[in-house]
């Protein structure tokens, strides 16, 4: 679910923080400029993790502040494919079951990834699993945004989609952080899981089995 993934970035100094520790103003600048960011192809950036490379500052003309090119790992959010994870039900709509897992919130899940057969409740707003007992019954198994720890659900993920950006992807080896991430309204990073199979879906339902 967390990596680290080498970055670069140009850190831009002021003057009245030169008395400072040079590593400890440019961790504090990274934290600040990149935590809880999303970058295209890069993930959620939580945290600094370390600065592996400190080269020459400089100071432009017209401009007191010094600027440094470092090297540096960060604590990226951005879980593989397939990978399971646990969160809670945020809400529901036609396109699907919404999740959050507290930091990220940007999760669906699309109605064909939903336990077969399910059906949404347009007055209630909530998905429902039609789940058909051994002995032919059958009941409705609501997934809903109630505040209860039987709300907690369990997914796969099965595909991520990053917001296309006006400017081209850094190299693959370690990614210029001075691209800027896209600012709209659109989210810039949506993870779609899948709860189809055995085992998956509101914790609840499998407690019993």
């Amino acid at each position: 679910m967390f990596v680290l993934v080498e970055l670069k970035d140009t850190v831009r100094i002021q003057p009245s923080s030169f008395k400072q520790k040079l590593n400890d103003v440019i961790a504090n600048e990274l934290n600040r400029k990149l935590a809880n960011k999303v970058y295209k192809d890069v993930g959620l950036c939580i945290t600094l993790h370390d600065i592996t490379k400190i080269e020459e500052s400089y100071i432009f003309p017209g401009d007191g502040a010094s600027h440094t090119k470092v090297t540096f790992r960060f604590i990226v959010f951005r879980p593989w494919m397939e990978e399971i994870l646990i969160g809670k039900i945020r809400s529901c709509s036609p396109e699907g079951v919404h999740v959050t897992l507290g930091f990220f919130e940007d999760i669906v899940i699309p109605p064909h990834k939903l336990q077969h057969p399910s059906h949404f409740d347009q007055r209630e707003q909530v998905w429902l699993w039609k789940y058909k007992t051994d002995d032919g019954e059958t009941h409705d198994l609501f997934m809903d945004a109630v505040e209860i720890s039987d709300q907690v659900i369990r997914f796969r993920v099965v595909k991520e989609i990053f917001t296309e950006v006006p400017l081209p992807s850094a190299p693959n080896a370690s990614r210029d952080m001075s691209e800027k991430p896209e600012a709209n309204n659109v989210a810039p990073y949506i993870l779609h899981g899948s709860i189809d199979e055995p085992g998956l879906g509101l914790l609840a339902w499998w407690q019993d089995s």
